[in-house]
């Protein structure tokens, strides 16, 4: 048996704030981090801007709080903003002495090359080309690899925290661990903990159209929901509005960066100044906020009837030469010119796509949830940084900067005392029949999430997705009721959970704001709130009911 002074921290997720935490936590504790699939596979490696970071001369604290803010539209807290940008420069210091390649300027701060994005007022974006996420993420895996007090478990899955509703205890609630599956095996094992982590990602996954990987798929904040935590700001779900149309390439993200550095939109079969639409919507142009850019899209695609619009990078050609295309954006150009589009010479077909999950579980800059020993860090969390819209490339910073306060947080309690945890119970289950009534499901939920919970929503469309959220739900609870538990059937679990978790939160917001556009409340109150459910309290085998607080009103 483990004992306190080796109880290790768990972490699930392997991303940048997985394994931001995990390198500052094995600094005194050791760790064990779960990788749902192989090491390298995540929604960090994917993202090609860059990370923030206020360290020119021309840029300071109350800009990037501003920008943040004005993205956020009134949502945003003020003091999570600023304590995020404080630490952006040693953030990006950080990164830097982790051996990050980022890509170089002697001229520039740092001698780092800086780039600019939609939303942003001026040059403070760190990049490494256009793949900074794989480049970071490669850095800091190759250390956590070498490092003698971390474990890296490669797919294995969370299934569910351990609390003391497990061990029926009188006691207040706590985390003491989660179940998880070791994929390979098939065998849920006990993992006992002086704290756990959540850190695995958005919940992209339940739309049918999204940039993110498979692993997408809001397990953290489903089990979070699912032990009795809050969640915050879960209608506010961040489509970006630049995904490669292609058959063959479907989650394909074409970066903001590309229209920071001149890229236009425009609409195909039309000539002359008419083809560029953004002046139609905004003054900022391709330089709005994601949320403007994309509902733009998303409107001229359906005045024209378009299943398309496209991003035309001719015009960084002709200002800095095709050479400049190709050293800053190698990984498009490539990826393109292997589709048969030549991104120097022709322009790219694009459509918006689930992007970024800007609601999840309620914590606070030290990464605490609710629950005692239960923390959670990047993408998986409500800070109030992200308010109804995430500012482009403030997510990399927040996984950086949480990621050490919350391993900080760690280290400065004393482990806790663990009692013997519950074995994983399977005596009441079998092998599943069918596992095709799973793809069904999933299939059925991410088309209906897209066609009635996307970028513009009715609060009709909002209650038949819900009704029929509720129809799938029941189906897949008595599914993982009755039989053995596997990677398909613990994503789909988590995802009816978010998606219901994203309806209820629309429903509730009575105007339109960031990312949440409604038909039916097109005004956007002179005031609003964070939304933010609540699980009512259930006793052991009941289940919960949600309230609501801190409304928009």
């Amino acid at each position: 048996m483990l004992t306190s002074s080796t109880l290790p921290v768990v972490i699930v997720g392997a991303g940048l704030a997985g394994l931001t935490v995990a390198l500052h936590l094995a600094r005194e504790r050791p760790v064990i981090v779960l990788a749902k699939r192989s090491r390298h596979e995540g929604a960090t490696a994917w993202a090609q801007g860059g990370i923030v970071g206020v360290l020119g001369s021309d840029d300071s604290i109350e800009s990037h709080v501003r920008d943040t803010q004005e993205a956020g539209a009134g949502l945003v807290d003020e003091d999570t903003a600023r304590f995020i940008a404080e630490h952006s420069a040693a953030a990006i210091e950080w990164l830097v002495a982790r051996g990050v390649p980022f890509s170089p300027d002697p001229e520039g701060p740092l001698g780092l090359h800086l780039t600019r994005e939609g939303g942003h007022a001026v040059r403070r974006i760190a990049h490494a080309a256009d793949a900074t996420g794989k480049a970071i993420h490669d850095a800091l895996l190759d250390e956590v690899r070498r490092h003698p007090r971390i474990q890296l478990r490669e797919r294995w899955m969370a299934v569910d925290l351990v609390t003391s509703r497990h061990l029926r205890r009188d006691e207040a609630p706590r985390c003491y661990g989660l179940y998880a599956l070791d994929i390979d095996r098939q065998r849920v094992e006990t993992l006992p903990a002086s704290a756990v982590v959540l850190a695995t990602g958005g919940v992209g996954k339940v739309y049918r159209y999204t940039s993110n990987p498979d692993t997408s798929t809001g397990d953290g904040i489903a089990m979070a929901w699912r032990a009795g935590c809050r969640v915050g700001n879960m209608e506010f779900i961040q489509f970006h509005p630049t995904c490669l149309y292609h058959p063959q390439e479907r989650s394909f993200l074409i970066t903001e960066a590309l229209r920071g550095e001149g890229a236009h939109l425009t609409l195909p079969g039309v000539d002359g100044p008419e083809a560029r639409f953004m002046a139609r919507h905004d003054p900022r142009l391709e330089l709005a906020p994601r949320d403007i850019v994309a509902r733009a899209i998303d409107f001229e695609m359906k005045k024209h009837g378009l299943d398309h619009v496209w991003l035309d990078a001719r015009p960084i050609v002709h200002e800095k030469g095709e050479a400049f295309l190709r050293e800053h954006f190698p990984t498009i150009h490539a990826r393109c010119l292997s589709l048969g589009i030549d991104i120097a010479r022709e322009p790219i077909p694009v459509v918006p796509a689930a992007h970024y999950t800007c609601g999840g579980v309620v914590t606070d800059r030290a990464g605490r949830s609710d629950l005692p020993g239960l923390y959670a860090v990047g993408e998986t969390t409500y800070t109030g940084l992200h308010g109804a819209n995430r500012l482009a490339s403030n997510s990399l910073l927040e996984c950086v900067v949480f990621g050490r306060t919350c391993a900080d947080h760690i280290l400065a309690g004393p482990p806790p005392a663990m009692p013997v945890l519950p074995d994983w119970d399977e005596s009441q289950v079998e092998n599943a029949d069918e596992q095709v009534v799973i793809s069904h499901n999933w299939d059925e939920l991410r088309l209906l999430m897209w066609n009635y919970v996307g970028i513009v929503r009715t609060t009709k469309r909002l209650e038949r997705a819900l009704h029929r959220i509720k129809l799938l739900k029941g189906e897949i609870d008595d599914y993982y009721a009755n039989f053995r538990v596997n990677r398909d059937l613990l994503e789909l679990r988590n995802l009816v959970d978010c998606a219901e978790l994203i309806v209820r939160s629309a429903l509730l917001r009575q105007e339109s704001r960031g990312l949440h556009s409604s038909r039916d409340f097109p005004q956007t109150l002179p005031v609003s709130f964070p939304t933010v459910l609540v699980r009512a309290a259930r006793s052991h085998g009941k289940k919960g009911k949600v309230k609501a607080v801190g409304l928009s009103g």
